[in-house]
């Protein structure tokens, strides 16, 4: 597709009050706790300078509200395909939980080889094809420069898509950001410059180190 955006911004949302860095939460909604907050404050100060003229969140509460606390409170434009993937009956599950119930599975969701399938979850097939359309949409919106506020999931197959490379199993940790520029007509991981060629000078949204 021939887009004019030239950078991605994307940051998973922060600690919830349902302990995401403890628990599989997919669909569930729970809201950013106060310590979230926090790492998304320490997010925006890491990414004071970047100019975006667009701001897309998952419709899960987490992931909009690390949004509004990443922008200021500017409006985001709720994208449906970039919720997390259901995980079936491990929803709500710490991993300790997982190993001890689920011994054999567990082994298989490590392996990146085995073709695991969350139990009774969504496939995985069709969640990628999802996030995938809604990667569609975001290239197709016209923006420059476009924030991504979403999950580990969705981020790590639009990095997937983009740059063919997927990141480590642990990346992006909450409230972590990955930014992606368009050198020519490939997607790199990294900053080459403050913000490329082809980005507004001035946009609806600088992200700063403010309060």
């Amino acid at each position: 597709m021939n887009s004019p955006l030239r950078r991605i911004v994307l940051v998973r949302h922060g600690e919830t009050d349902g302990n995401s860095s403890q628990r599989l939460i997919g669909s569930g909604d729970p809201n950013l706790s106060a310590e979230g907050r926090e790492q998304l404050q320490r997010t925006r100060a890491a990414l004071a300078g970047q100019v975006v003229d667009l701001v897309v969140a998952s419709p899960a509460r987490r992931a909009f509200q690390s949004a509004a606390v990443l922008t200021g409170g500017a409006t985001a434009r709720l994208e449906p395909d970039f919720r997390e993937i259901h995980f079936g009956r491990w929803e709500g599950r710490s991993v300790a939980e997982i190993e001890s119930g689920d011994p054999v599975l567990y082994q298989q969701w490590r392996d990146p080889d085995s073709g695991f399938e969350y139990p009774g979850g969504e496939l995985r097939a069709a969640f990628r094809a999802r996030v995938c359309r809604g990667l569609e949409r975001t290239l197709a919106s016209g923006a420059n420069g476009a924030l991504v506020v979403a999950h580990r999931g969705v981020i790590r197959e639009i990095v997937l898509a983009l740059t063919g490379e997927r990141p480590a199993h642990e990346v992006p940790a909450l409230g972590e950001a990955i930014v992606l520029t368009r050198d020519g007509d490939r997607w790199i991981t990294g900053v080459r410059s403050s913000n490329p060629p082809g980005l507004p000078t001035a946009a609806p949204v600088e992200l700063s180190a403010g309060a």
